[in-house]
């Protein structure tokens, strides 16, 4: 078991003690966390990376409480996942976790500004028109918010699916493959604005990704392989990553 530690002094928003997580039984079981340790500083933007079957993908899905842990702890902030109920993680998730997958998620009869309102209007919420204004600016989408889908670029779905994240103010946004069905270009616009939100808005940020250039723009990686933490870097430029995926097999 790997324990990564934090400056103490740094408020965190997400905290993983002891996780394990097993599939099957007898012969067919396999685990996937062996053990995790892990605190993820609040407006701080975290890459997790690994080589395949590392068990990255499962540590974010057990952090967002969407898989269950057979052994360990999360915290969302003073929040204990592990503890809550169906019902009450599913309010969590709704009101706490923002969510952007390598796939839009966009409903594609609805326009951009109702595809990011959509969380707000499904739990018969207000939404706030001023944070609005500032997030779909600051995502450059105001001229874009009439538009469908199917009349936005690949970059422009996938800032949408942010700016939808962004307008709850969740506790932390967690990212798989944020970037993977983007073109170069259309990825670093996007991670751009991934480093912006944590950067000037506070935001915290949890991602997932096989890709060296996307997990440059985070501020630390960290990395697993077989199911546990191995180390992880300050900083990272593409060049540390790709060296330090080198020497774990990927």
């Amino acid at each position: 078991m790997t324990i990564i530690t934090e400056n103490s002094q740094r408020t965190i928003a997400v905290q993983a003690r002891g996780l394990r997580k097993t599939y099957g039984r007898g012969e067919t079981e396999v685990t996937a966390l062996k053990g995790v340790d892990l605190n993820f500083p609040a407006g701080q933007f975290t890459a997790i990376m690994g080589p395949s079957g590392s068990g990255k993908s499962t540590l974010m899905h057990c952090l967002a409480g969407l898989d269950s842990v057979t052994a360990g702890t999360i915290h969302l902030g003073d929040t204990e996942l592990t503890a809550l109920n169906d019902k009450a993680l599913t309010h969590l998730r709704r009101d706490r976790i923002g969510f952007v997958f390598q796939a839009f998620n966009l409903v594609p009869t609805l326009s951009a500004e109702a595809n990011i309102t959509l969380p707000v209007a499904l739990a018969g919420g207000t939404v706030d028109r001023e944070w609005f204004t500032f997030i779909t600016k600051t995502l450059g989408l105001v001229d874009r918010l009439a538009h469908k889908p199917h009349e936005l670029s690949g970059g422009q779905q996938q800032r949408v699916a942010v700016a939808r994240a962004l307008l709850t103010r969740p506790d932390v946004i967690f990212g798989d493959e944020p970037t993977g069905n983007l073109d170069s270009r259309s990825g670093a616009e996007v991670l751009g604005m991934l480093r912006r939100s944590s950067r000037e808005m506070g935001q915290s940020i949890i991602m997932v990704t096989h890709d060296p250039v996307a997990a440059s723009y985070a501020d630390r990686v960290v990395l697993m392989n077989d199911g546990e933490l191995v180390g992880q870097l300050e900083n990272p430029t593409a060049e540390s990553v790709l060296a330090s995926l080198a020497q774990l097999g990927a």
